[in-house]
């Protein structure tokens, strides 16, 4: 896994108040387990912050993450890695996970909603005005065309007719959205195509040149969150999951997910 965040155990505290139906659940059992929380890279900031929150409701759950890219994740998880709930950048890997019998349907559910820019170092010099000229750039940080934001960026290019000009371009390609952050704000790449959400995590060191335009992002950019299949998981750890997704869904983690420039999804 390219991230693990293991949380320390404290012992002896009831898990209450993550909604009506988990406190109930709460007042017979004292939640613990394990929860195998499957993650799109963009999301770990915010995850961060609501994992801490979680645990100081629930103690005695321990939280594991996996970040990446979320066509990556889904490629783990249908190769047999261990997971309990997948966040993606994108519908369209958790649909396949779905269709493939990975995903619990009924669990399934858009929550959040983000933007894609295009980005330039901290005062870096650049003739790019916004993607219709991106080809001005001498080069770009662009994500793999399995990676959700590399797959709008590219049904952008495509809708403004300029696919096979960038395809030209001498490209970084990144295997994840914060390997073209970074590239980016170290200046490695002039410039570069991220969510609005991580261009606001490193405002000091990337400036937004522009947003994606409308007509040109016709697939809107939610992050779907749902139950995986896990057949190594005790009644323990699927009671934990249960209760850790209804707790992502909940409005103190969506303040949090605000707070790192996401928007509930309407």
């Amino acid at each position: 896994m390219k991230k693990k965040i293991l949380t320390v155990i404290l012992t002896g505290t009831l898990c209450t108040a993550i909604s009506a139906a988990s406190v109930m659940a709460a007042e017979q059992n004292n939640l613990k387990g394990e929860v195998y929380t499957f993650i799109a890279a963009s999301l770990s900031n915010a995850m961060d912050e609501i994992q801490k929150d979680f645990n100081e409701i629930c103690p005695d759950v321990e939280i594991f993450y996996n970040a990446d890219s979320s066509g990556t994740l889904q490629t783990q998880i249908e190769e047999g890695a261990r997971c309990d709930i997948f966040f993606s950048a994108a519908d369209k890997q958790m649909d396949a996970l779905k269709e493939g019998g990975y995903a619990k349907e009924d669990t399934i559910e858009d929550i959040l909603e983000n933007k894609v820019v295009l980005i330039k170092p901290k005062d870096g010099e650049t003739k790019v005005t916004g993607f219709e000229n991106i080809t001005e750039a001498d080069n770009l940080a662009l994500a793999g065309d399995s990676v959700p934001v590399g797959q709008y960026a590219r049904e952008i290019f495509t809708n403004l007719g300029i696919m096979d000009e960038v395809n030209k371009m001498e490209i970084n390609e990144g295997k994840n959205v914060s390997e073209v952050l970074a590239a980016v704000s170290e200046g490695s790449n002039e410039v570069g195509v991220v969510y609005a959400t991580d261009a606001a995590s490193v405002a000091d060191k990337v400036e937004v040149i522009a947003e994606a335009p409308e007509e040109a992002l016709k697939t809107p950019v939610y992050y779907p969150v749902g139950m995986i299949e896990d057949k190594e998981a005790s009644e323990d750890d699927i009671a934990a999951s249960e209760a850790f997704l209804e707790y992502i869904k909940s409005d103190d983690a969506m303040k949090v997910f605000e707070k790192y420039g996401f928007s509930a999804k309407n």
